[in-house]
């Protein structure tokens, strides 16, 4: 069971895309904040005893018969409350308000007028100033509930912010989270400070402190496995763990052959060597590989690389014996994404590259002690704890590897040829002083060829195509705009040092519509 911070606020999440960037804004205003999907909001209201409430937007219409409402004991609880987009509208629709569907509605930047003071505007906006934010609503309040008063207004939204400071209940119909409202981050951080009178004194070396309490009560005296992928999530978990419980826990780091250049050498020297932690190095290459051949859909791939891992890494633990528990850099974003709103599992765009099927196969008990951060925030963590920069400030790398960055077949000879021309490509990109500005860069190897010519002969090889991307949090990201020189510099390494590539090309695909890995 985790150890709830004594101040919290509870998202209730009504199905909008971007409920992840409220619980984000919350944490960067120093309080803790978890999403629970409106269907078990009660149950988390209950458990974690916030001191506030936050009801996200939603593609749902609260006039629909089966529009998602706010539960009871929310309006009940006397606690404040913040309505986005259709929070608001649900405020207004349950508490005796009216909301129409709007004749237009509004959609993108927008600029609203501010009518008259309020908390949330604090330091921030006056009287009689325009300021933009973000709309995304068909459906708008037209009558207020009793006690409420409008406090801002925009062309298609006469209650763009409304209030009811008795009650201190709040909404506004434009999103505060995303980044097109430029104040919005502070408009969240007056709400839970002034609004709520929270501190925010949540911190990541609090965080630390209290895990590690949380990790030895769960643990005792028990034995902890956990697999090192080589990726920060991993990492991160496995120093907090040995913090907490020291030769209690031991690694394992199963290498298929699908990792890139230099990774092995880096996770065992770090782990083994510098931090003196058990680990257990298996090079499973030959079995990853062989597998793999002729196997060419994205999915089969995915499932024979995790079900691979499972059979690896158990046979490892059986070998090590006794171990009641099994570690996972299990991420928020995990956790959320598991469930939808409506309380069901989520769509599937495609397998997650977690292992998922280690737990219920090994009869273990899960250690999870990331799983309430953000990625940004394990970083923060993995600081905190001193792992060093190369770790901490790595891109982003899929469990599957190498294997979904080869479209096609996975050979032995194919993973070689990638692994340095990504290694080209990362080595440019630092050397450029580019890396922390990108999300993800990488290399990928096509089930192309073409013809070129070197050395006034004549070549018949592989294309490689490159690919970098800013984001906040992976879920939608934009191309990163390299100038020409560069992605020429680099083309000109990748061709002339690696053998098997003659032409280099660059993704210029955001996401949506693409994903970020290529499989």
């Amino acid at each position: 069971m985790s150890v709830q911070p004594s101040d919290s606020i509870l998202i209730v999440d009504f199905g909008s895309q971007v409920t992840q960037l409220i619980a984000r804004r919350v944490r960067e205003a120093g309080v803790y904040s978890e999403i629970a999907p409106f269907s078990l909001a009660e149950a988390a209201f209950a458990r974690m005893q916030p001191k506030g409430i936050i009801l996200s937007g939603s593609p749902a219409s609260v006039l629909d018969d089966n529009g998602p409402r706010i539960p009871q004991t929310i309006l009940d609880s006397g606690l404040p409350i913040l309505g986005i987009c259709y929070g608001q509208q649900a405020l207004m629709h349950q508490l005796g308000g009216e909301v129409l569907l709007g004749d237009s509605g509004e959609f993108g930047r927008a600029f609203i007028e501010i009518a008259d003071g309020c908390v949330l505007f604090d330091g921030l906006w006056k009287e009689g100033e325009t300021h933009q934010v973000w709309m995304s609503h068909g459906d708008k309040v037209t009558r207020l509930a009793s006690g409420f008063r409008p406090v801002a207004a925009s062309p298609g939204a006469p209650f763009a912010v409304i209030a009811n400071d008795d009650k201190r209940i709040y909404a506004m119909q434009f999103h505060p989270e995303v980044v097109h409202t430029p104040d919005g981050g502070k408009l969240l951080k007056n709400f839970v400070r002034h609004v709520c009178g929270l501190t925010g004194d949540w911190t990541m070396a609090e965080f630390r402190k209290t895990k590690i309490e949380e990790i030895r009560q769960q643990v005792g005296k028990g034995k902890v496995i956990c697999g090192l992928s080589g990726g920060v999530d991993s990492a991160v978990a496995a120093l907090l763990i040995h913090e907490a419980i020291g030769d209690q826990l031991t690694c394992v780091f199963v290498d298929g052959g699908i990792l890139r250049a230099g990774e092995a050498e880096q996770v065992v020297s770090l782990f083994r060597g510098h931090y003196n932690i058990p680990l257990v190095h298996v090079d499973a290459s030959t079995l990853f590989l062989g597998g793999l051949a002729g196997v060419t859909d994205p999915e089969q791939k995915r499932k024979f690389i995790g079900k691979t891992f499972i059979d690896v890494f158990e046979a490892e633990a059986n070998k090590i014996g006794g171990a009641e528990f099994l570690a996972q850099g299990t991420l928020y974003p995990d956790v959320i994404e598991s469930v939808s709103f409506t309380g069901g599992p989520s769509v599937t765009i495609k397998s997650h590259h977690n292992v998922g099927g280690l737990p219920e196969r090994m009869n273990m008990q899960l250690v999870e002690p990331l799983r309430e951060l953000f990625k940004d925030e394990v970083r923060v963590l993995g600081r905190e704890l001193g792992l060093p920069e190369i770790f901490v400030g790595r891109h982003p790398f899929p469990g599957p590897g190498l294997a979904i960055r080869i479209p096609g077949e996975v050979t032995r000879e194919r993973c070689d040829i990638l692994r340095k021309a990504d290694a080209i490509y990362l080595e440019e990109i630092r050397n450029a002083g580019l890396y922390d500005a990108i999300w993800q860069a990488f290399a990928v190897l096509l089930p192309v060829k073409t013809v070129g010519v070197m050395g006034d002969g004549r070549t018949y090889d592989s294309v490689c195509a490159l690919r970098a991307v800013t984001s906040t949090d992976g879920m939608t990201a934009d191309i990163y705009p390299f100038d020409a020189s560069f992605l020429s510099a680099v083309s000109t390494r990748i061709i002339n040092e690696v053998r098997g590539i003659n032409r280099v090309v660059y993704d210029y695909t955001s996401k949506p519509p693409g994903t970020i890995e290529w499989e």
